[in-house]
């Protein structure tokens, strides 16, 4: 069947399906792995379905991309090797120097240090804002302002951004609004609805979700975007290997189970935190406390299995908790189906020190899995003491 065929299919009904019609050759039901380097041509420029050089294009890559494009409710898709690689592809393709973007004065901290370290010294600014705040983002915008960097559930303190305010903000300055989407995964929520131009994944996170392969994507309905995005692809490299895009295929299809289970699994997290007397503040958008929750519960499905919590003990508690845990392993990334406890301001967030996006020292953030919730609990209860 065709990608069209499943336009008006369920969310997981596109995730196992969309992107790869059986194999007609032999029916096989998976995409193949295509590990060749190199495709035979028909004559000098004859290419087979497009395909010359594996840098430039995969049978197996672009199946993913289909599939990712599909679930995001988007026309186009591109994927890379590295959700930071698909943060440069934007930021090259989109700015020029002079250029001025806004980011979030919480994002992550692999793009903020590229930002600051990196695109600062091609000429690019950049100003930090609350994507909480629309106000104060578009008090950020300047007349050079190309691009409005958003995360929504933000990494690590969970602020949510209003998607369709913000994007109405980056449209009436003619910026183009990119939405990271990785905390939330396409199935909690598909930021193209709701007016953002791009949208960008690390797939190594929900996506992939075991823990067994990097990657990044990134989205779009606007043509002339993802031309620009295909030219960086093959120009500057970037790309996944096949076994990487099968790996991603895979997870995908199981996105929409695991997202109701991270879920599940964090709000009764979230609930058990908020009564423990260790705990000065748990940082999480189902809870009806948190000030974004009635956006998220506007544009996300549900909340997610990312939470973070402040400790009244401070920094020295927030590393006995990550290091006193059994079932949560101490380590860096998220989305995968075991839970994971990382302190941020000395790990994910460690570039973003005595910047406006510095990661208090007594914040602990948790990257809920799968496993059986009472063990969960009993784990987090033993380490807090």
């Amino acid at each position: 069947m065709s990608d069209s065929a499943f336009d008006n299919a369920g969310f997981s009904t596109k995730a196992i399906h969309a992107g790869y019609d059986p194999d007609p050759q032999t029916g096989a039901v998976n995409v193949p792995i295509y590990t060749s380097s190199t495709f035979m041509q028909d004559g000098v420029g004859g290419m087979r379905n497009g395909y010359e050089y594996a840098r430039t294009g995969n049978p197996t890559r672009a199946a993913l991309e289909a599939n990712i494009a599909a679930i995001e409710a988007g026309q186009f898709g591109r994927a890379f090797s590295s959700g930071m690689a698909a943060t440069d592809c934007t930021l090259r393709t989109v700015l020029r120097p002079g250029d001025h973007l806004v980011i979030p004065n919480d994002a992550y901290g692999g793009t903020f240090r590229l930002i600051d370290k990196v695109f600062k010294h091609w000429g690019i600014e950049h100003s930090v804002a609350a994507v909480s705040d629309p106000d104060a983002v578009r008090a950020a915008m300047r007349p050079n302002t190309k691009l409005v960097w958003v995360e929504t559930p933000t990494n690590p303190l969970l602020n949510i951004g209003d998607i369709a305010a913000l994007a109405d903000i980056a449209h009436e300055s003619g910026a183009k609004l990119v939405v990271d989407n990785t905390f939330a995964s396409p199935y909690l929520q598909q930021p193209i609805t709701l007016g953002a131009d791009i949208v960008l994944h690390s797939t190594t996170k929900y996506l992939g979700g075991h823990s067994d392969v990097v990657g990044g994507a990134l989205v779009t309905n606007d043509e002339e975007l993802h031309a620009g995005f295909g030219f960086l692809q093959n120009g500057a490299g970037a790309v996944p290997g096949p076994m990487d895009c099968y790996l991603t295929l895979r997870g995908i299809k199981t996105l929409a189970i695991r997202m109701e289970r991270h879920s599940d699994n964090a709000e009764k997290i979230a609930d058990f935190l908020v009564g423990h007397s260790a705990v000065s503040q748990v940082i999480y958008p189902g809870l009806e406390s948190h000030p974004g929750h009635k956006v998220a519960e506007k544009q996300m499905r549900r909340f997610g299995g990312m939470l973070s919590v402040r400790l009244h003990g401070g920094a020295d508690a927030a590393r006995e908790l990550c290091a006193g845990t059994k079932v949560f392993t101490l380590a860096e990334s998220l989305g995968g189906v075991e839970s994971l406890i990382e302190h941020p301001a000395a790990m994910t967030h460690a570039s973003t020190e005595g910047s406006e996006l510095e990661v208090p020292a007594d914040l602990v953030r948790l990257s809920v899995g799968i496993e059986d919730i009472e063990d969960l609990l009993a784990d987090l209860e033993q380490a807090l003491g």
